[in-house]
């Protein structure tokens, strides 16, 4: 069964931070590669984290030194999280989780090499 749950966007003002979980089923877990990605109004989808399953991360220029992602060690949780600290007001976005990814798992990956998608959460940072 595959399945990818998002939990804890909101609102916040620059500067704050936020945690992003993603609860993912055993299948979804044991892929090679996930991750988050982010598409604002009007703007495409693009990649913001990733991690393969050796905890290995890999970030874009604008999460580098901000964001955070990490995975479970173990199988019971089977959670991937986001954390966002510093937040820009152009980090508001839909924030989506993603699993199913390539070997090769970074934010070079597009959004068409991940198998599975989360419904997606809400990020908004006012100035």
């Amino acid at each position: 069964q595959v399945q990818l749950v998002e939990s804890g966007g909101g609102s916040v003002q620059a500067g704050g931070s936020l945690r992003l979980s993603c609860a993912a089923s055993p299948y979804t877990y044991k892929t090679k590669c996930m991750g988050w990605y982010r598409q604002a109004p009007g703007k495409e989808r693009e990649a913001v984290a990733v991690i393969n399953s050796g905890g290995i991360p890999s970030y874009s220029d604008s999460a580098k030194g901000r964001f955070t992602i990490s995975k479970d060690n173990d199988n019971v949780k089977r959670t991937v999280y986001l954390e966002m600290n510093m937040l820009k007001p152009e980090d508001t976005a839909i924030y989506y989780c993603a699993a199913g990814g390539p070997r090769k798992c970074t934010v070079r990956a597009g959004q068409g090499d991940f198998a599975y998608w989360g419904q997606g959460t809400q990020v908004s940072v006012s100035s």
